[in-house]
């Protein structure tokens, strides 16, 4: 089993593509048959496995979120750093914060238009931490 930490400053809200660092992590890894799991430590973002050639999927996301937990409602009590706080709270928990993906022969198995994804849910620039353990035979 091999786990590593892997670090990620964001701009604020956005997609941040993480496939590629996640590939370099399981194939350091040699597991020819097994799991990759990734598990972020924060609650305000989230992981997502989403489409990985049009970027419009993204800004699709933005704004179906926006519409469904919008900054500032009213509705919500917790807003101590701000208006997106809770927001993005709840964001993350409707997305989650883990992914688990099989690996065969040092490779994620992943579909052709799949992507992994941090989805950053509040405003300001963020340092974010995601546990990455690949494990198997």
């Amino acid at each position: 089993m091999v786990r590593e930490l892997l670090q990620v400053e964001t701009p604020g809200r956005s997609l941040i593509a993480l496939t590629s660092r996640v590939a370099a992590i399981v194939a350091r890894a040699t597991t020819a048959s097994g799991l990759c799991h990734l598990f972020l430590q924060h609650t305000s973002a989230s992981l997502i496995l989403s489409e990985n050639a049009d970027s419009a999927v993204g800004r699709d996301l933005e704004r179906f979120f926006s519409r469904l937990v919008q900054d500032g409602d009213p509705l919500f009590e917790h807003d101590a750093e701000g208006p997106d706080d809770m927001p993005a709270h709840v964001r993350g928990i409707l997305t989650g914060v883990s992914l688990t993906m099989p690996v065969e022969n040092g490779r994620l198995l992943l579909g052709t238009w799949q992507g992994i994804y941090l989805w950053e849910h509040r405003h300001e620039p963020q340092s974010r931490r995601i546990v990455v353990t690949v494990g198997g035979a």
